[in-house]
């Protein structure tokens, strides 16, 4: 909510880019590299006189087109550029009224005319994915990896009419690694290399030196494009080449071949390591494949396929068929009204309840001395077959649980030694992001980096999404009975409790938060909301309803709540533990399974939690986190057709871009907890000390950075100046240091770039008229320490007024005395409702006021009470939707109407 203070701050300097030659720009083209080639050129000072880029598919604008939009750039969506070969009048006219000097092409699907690429004063660039003259023409990037390229890369090249054909400007290349995919050569190289490149090249052409090199026709090749139609496995060849066939066409088109009669599509292919399906090729080595796709979409681990089916089945030795025949005459006993047990029999179709089931599994464990075996597992295997055939296993010990491997990044400090997980979490294991990257996460302290964290992709959420997917429709989570499903968000809370330091201390060096803040609240409440939530899981239930009886017939209607499916959930940097708890204890004890992305600065009690998670018994592909970037992470979750509800706390603006993609994607359930500007009135009547007190709390509590934080205090006349000189003198006192440090009262702000914007907030209220009481600097130390601040005289109209800072920053306004409507139509004359306050000792007052204070929260002497029982969420562009409190389970629960007749 700091951009436009940003922007008005921005109009006071002046780059060193600014003093290059620049030029008018056309962008010519589609896609997210599309969209950062314009926003980067646009950095550098170049003029975009006009986008042009494809129509909207399904109502939703292409990503330059939305950046372009945004920025009040002229955008024009032509479907075509041509008719039979040739330019449409209409459209070349408008291409040339923007009048532009150089075409920039950086990926565009459309066939554009000569007359328009030859018409600006510089000519056209493109931008192609292969080191010219190799892989001309489309998909260029798979011919790179199907021909076993040992390098790739792309070029830069002046247009002309033939394809792919012009003289190179600029070319940049890569080793290809052997495992390599499209998306991983894209993500890792071609996509943010080929972005500078490009800017790289205007700039050339800007300064008059670029070159044009003509391309060798030696060597050269052309590849028409893939399609599912010529992408099957030729399987009589060496097994390098089959794997460069197979990532060269993974994802699209994707490679098949034919297993059991059965088409499918091959994944995820590498030289043997791991787990999958491992394919020979003719010189005798072996690749390995880790995925297969089933011609009805269906996706699954390619290590699994001849573990299901009659592929199975376990032979049984001599001795276990022996046992397997006592177990059978044990089912005898039990079903006593069933003729013979056959493989097939089923042993709840044939009339067994609970208390047959625990008899079952002792009178086992009975003749079986030593095997482990609850209840749960009968359930499980229901048919007698599947039965034996999970006894047997256990009885070899081949289903045991892996043992959770957890590479740690370690830190001794606190008197402690840190254990930090720093991989993507992804169906109960620790792994790296599908590209290998990795990215600092820093210490706000004084800015060292704590450790490296994975850099999650587009693939690593595809495959949580798969995960989650299949431990809900697939796994014992969805099956379970909700009171063990409790027993287990209660065994978790359990280990949270026993590690409630070690997290502390986490998020204390990650987020900034004073250590004694960190345990009692981020980490405290958190313990506390997975407890509220594990005691409801046995108590979700629907109702029965009376309705008009169809006659001589009777109805009976009532619901069910049911839980939803797969969730996202997308949390904010500055209480990164609790906000996590605020909304994955609710999912999880609706049933439903998540994928959760952590704040890109603050990902470590998240991945700490995903431990513990699995040290509770947790099952595999429940909860995922992916720590990365929004822009990535965020957006696919956002977009993914598998997820059905996503909650997200964070700022407004993104809000509205992830209910916008979720309503065009799959129109999912969405619950948001977004910005707010939450107004707290101080009477004259009020409690004076409890009232400086509490208001200093209002907006200094963790740092500031609290979502219901007294944006603006409006302080009536008779005691403003009394109130205001009585909070500068308790801010003197205030200490500020490491957070660590038991007596410190206030720490860090989370990162460097956040106090650099509450410090341009500073200088907007300044510069707009505000008088600056107190504070409004760096502190002169390491690290990103911002004093805590109070500025007075606010009018209604400033910026500071009405835009949240999200940080230590207290906005004092004046209301006249008695004037109580006056100072209620000023509080609510915000776009956002999150919080309020009023303190006064009139309790009629204080009735009046709360009832007519437009916000989901309002706090009457007192403030920052929050309760895991008392429902929480905001009005207007605060969002919608509630976390804590049985309210928080219904934005998790479906409710299902049935009608039966009788």
């Amino acid at each position: 909510m700091l951009w436009t203070a940003s922007q008005v701050l921005r109009k006071f300097s002046t780059s060193s880019n600014y003093y290059q030659n620049k030029l008018k720009l056309a962008i010519i083209g589609q896609s997210l590299f599309g969209q950062e080639v314009y926003s980067n050129l646009r950095k550098q000072g170049h003029k975009v006189v006009g986008v042009f880029t494809v129509p909207d598919k399904d109502g939703k604008a292409d990503p330059l087109a939305v950046a372009a939009e945004k920025d009040g750039t002229p955008v024009f969506k032509f479907p075509r550029w041509r008719v039979k070969g040739k330019p449409i009048p209409e459209v070349v006219e408008a291409y040339k009224a923007v009048g532009a000097e150089l075409n920039v092409m950086p990926f565009c699907s459309q066939f554009i005319p000569m007359n328009v690429i030859d018409d600006p004063k510089h000519g056209s660039i493109i931008y192609h994915p292969s080191i010219l003259p190799l892989h001309r023409g489309a998909s260029a990037i798979n011919w790179t990896l199907i021909h076993g390229d040992k390098k790739a890369g792309f070029s830069v090249f002046w247009a002309d009419d033939g394809l792919d054909t012009g003289p190179i400007l600029l070319q940049r290349e890569c080793a290809v690694e052997p495992n390599d995919t499209v998306d991983t050569l894209y993500n890792r190289f071609l996509f943010p290399e080929g972005i500078k490149a490009m800017v790289e090249s205007v700039q050339l052409i800007a300064d008059g030196k670029a070159p044009r090199i003509p391309q060798s026709e030696e060597g050269a090749t052309y590849e028409g494009i893939q399609k599912k139609s010529n992408a099957k496995v030729n399987m009589a060849q060496p097994a390098e080449a089959i794997h460069n066939w197979i990532r060269g066409h993974d994802k699209v088109p994707g490679a098949t071949t034919v297993i059991d009669g059965l088409t499918v599509t091959l994944y995820g292919s590498s030289m043997l390591g791991g787990n999958g399906l491992v394919l020979y090729g003719t010189d005798g080595k072996a690749l390995l494949v880790k995925n297969l796709q089933f011609e009805d979409g269906k996706m699954i681990s390619a290590a699994k396929y001849f573990s299901s089916g009659e592929s199975s089945s376990v032979e049984l030795t001599d001795d276990e068929k022996k046992i397997a025949e006592e177990i059978r005459n044990i089912w005898k006993g039990i079903l006593s009204n069933v003729p013979a047990v056959e493989d097939t029999t089923d042993f709840f179709k044939s009339g067994a309840a609970s208390m047959d089931v625990v008899r079952l599994v002792e009178e086992v464990k009975q003749k079986c001395a030593g095997i482990q075996l609850q209840t749960e597992d009968v359930y499980m295997a229901t048919t007698f077959q599947d039965f034996i055939q999970m006894f047997v296993r256990r009885l070899r010990g081949e289903d045991q649980e892996e043992e959770l491997v957890v590479d740690y990044a370690t830190k001794e400090i606190n008197n402690m030694t840190l254990k930090m997980p720093y991989q993507c979490f992804i169906n109960g294991n620790f792994e790296d992001a599908e590209n290998g990257k990795v990215y600092d996460t820093i210490n706000p302290t004084d800015g060292s980096v704590i450790c490296k964290v994975a850099y999650a992709s587009v693939g690593d959420v595809d495959r949580a999404v798969a995960a989650a997917k299949e431990a809900f429709y697939e796994g014992p989570w969805g099956r379970m009975n909700p009171r063990d499903r409790g027993t287990m968000l209660f065994k978790l809370a359990d280990l949270m409790e026993e590690h409630e330091e070690e997290l502390a201390t986490i998020e204390s060096i990650d987020s900034g938060a004073v250590y004694t803040l960190a345990l009692k609240t981020h980490v405290g409440m958190s313990i506390q909301t997975f407890r509220y939530f594990a005691g409801w899981c046995d108590k979700i239930h629907g109702k029965t309803i009376p309705i008009n009886q169809a006659r001589p017939n009777r109805n009976l209607t009532f619901t069910k709540r049911e839980p939803i499916g797969v969730c996202a959930i997308i949390i904010p940097w500055n209480y990164p533990l609790m906000m996590l708890a605020w909304k994955s204890a609710a999912c999880l004890a609706a049933g439903n399974t998540l994928v959760l992305k952590p704040a890109q600065v603050t990902p470590l009690t998240a991945l700490k939690f995903a431990e513990l998670s699995a040290k509770a018994g947790i099952p595999k592909g429940v909860i995922n986190i992916l720590p990365g970037s929004g822009g990535m992470v965020g957006q696919r979750l956002s977009d993914h057709p598998d997820i059905r509800k996503l909650g997200f706390t964070g700022s407004t603006p993104i809000g509205k871009q992830i209910m916008k993609s979720c309503a065009l994607s799959n129109l999912k359930k969405v619950s948001l907890e977004l910005g707010g500007k939450s107004p707290l009135i101080i009477f004259s009547d009020c409690d004076m000390d409890k009232a400086v007190r509490m208001g200093m709390s209002s907006v200094y509590f963790n740092k500031g950075e609290n979502c219901i934080a007294a944006g603006r205090l409006f302080v009536e006349e008779s005691i403003h100046d009394e109130y205001i000189s009585r909070v500068v003198e308790e801010l003197k006192k205030m200490k500020i240091g490491d957070p660590l440090d038991r007596s410190t009262d206030h720490g860090p702000q989370n990162h460097k770039a956040h106090m650099v914007k509450l410090l341009e907030y500073c200088e907007v209220g300044l510069k707009e008229g505000a008088t600056l009481v107190y504070g409004g600097k760096q502190v002169d130390r390491p690290g990103f320490f911002m004093e805590p601040t109070v500025f007075t005289g606010v009018e209604d109209h400033m910026f500071i007024a009405k835009e949240e800072s999200f940080g230590p920053i207290m906005v004092v306004s004046k209301f006249k005395d008695g004037d109580v409507d006056g100072v209620l139509r000023r509080a609510n004359d915000t776009e956002y409702g999150l919080a309020s306050g009023v303190f006064t000792r009139d309790i009629n007052k204080a009735m009046y006021v709360s009832e007519r204070l437009d916000a989901g929260t309002v706090f009457v002497n007192t403030y920052n009470k929050t309760d895991v029982a008392s429902p929480f969420g905001g009005f207007k562009q605060s969002g919608f939707g509630k976390d804590l409190g049985e309210d928080a389970l219904l934005e998790y629960l479906k409710t299902k109407a049935i009608t039966v007749e009788y």
